[in-house]
């Protein structure tokens, strides 16, 4: 929209709901999306047509999780993203509950990260200002906090390769235990929460802002209240 004129400047299509869009940090013109098509976007405002775009099951199937199959069931519709300050750093939340995090490099963006962030879907992420701290809400009526500075707070030669490695040593050490595949490696077991609230309603919303001089977590759900959580300082 621009709002100076009041008018549509242009459209922007998925191929279902849109349910998520976030200008970059100081690049007016670059934007991302997300979607219950699966789809996450880079957009820039001059084309059309988006400038990349990563389907989030294909990227599933390409490296042959064992949750594969699973996600027939529970496929990985995406519901937010949120772009760190930096601007090449966003992360994405899904409704198998995984997080996945992605770095912008030029015209197309990267897989860095992934991890189960949530026993069911993940409704929100946000980026704490000036931070690589993630806030998560969830279906399964949880906050949760991640420090995620040591994995993308450097940048990587070639931030994929990274990514396929690690998907094949979480391959590598997978078990079955007759009702649910766990990956079982050193990769999602070193991804943990810094923070964990217990909120118990499905989380709609959050937010941060600093009140009364300390950093808090804002959050909406199913009800008409929105409730304040503190958080720990940077």
């Amino acid at each position: 929209m621009d709002l100076e004129n009041k008018k549509v400047s242009r459209s922007l299509r998925h191929s279902n709901i849109c349910s998520s869009v976030v200008f970059r940090p100081q690049r007016p013109q670059s934007l991302v999306s997300c979607g219950l098509d699966m789809q996450v976007m880079l957009w820039n405002l001059q084309k059309a047509r988006p400038l990349w775009t990563t389907n989030l099951q294909e990227c599933e199937m390409e490296g042959d999780s064992p949750q594969s199959a699973a996600q027939f069931f529970n496929p990985p519709l995406a519901h937010s993203l949120s772009v760190a300050s930096c601007g090449n750093i966003f992360g994405c939340g899904a409704q198998d509950g995984k997080v996945r995090i992605f770095r912008v490099t030029g015209v197309k963006f990267e897989p860095e990260l992934e991890f189960h962030g949530h026993s069911l879907g993940v409704s929100q992420v946000l980026f704490v200002p000036e931070t690589y701290w993630l806030l998560t809400g969830g279906n399964d009526g949880k906050v949760l906090l991640w420090d995620v500075s040591s994995d993308v707070g450097k940048q990587q030669k070639s931030p994929a390769k990274s990514f396929q490695k690690r998907k094949a040593q979480a391959s590598a050490s997978t078990r079955k235990d007759g009702k649910l595949n766990k990956v079982a490696s050193d990769e999602y077991a070193r991804v943990l929460p810094k923070l964990t609230i217990e909120h118990g309603e499905k989380v709609n919303w959050i937010s941060c802002a600093e009140i009364k001089g300390s950093n808090k977590v804002l959050v909406a759900d199913q009800s008409s209240s929105v409730s304040v959580y503190p958080l720990p300082e940077p």
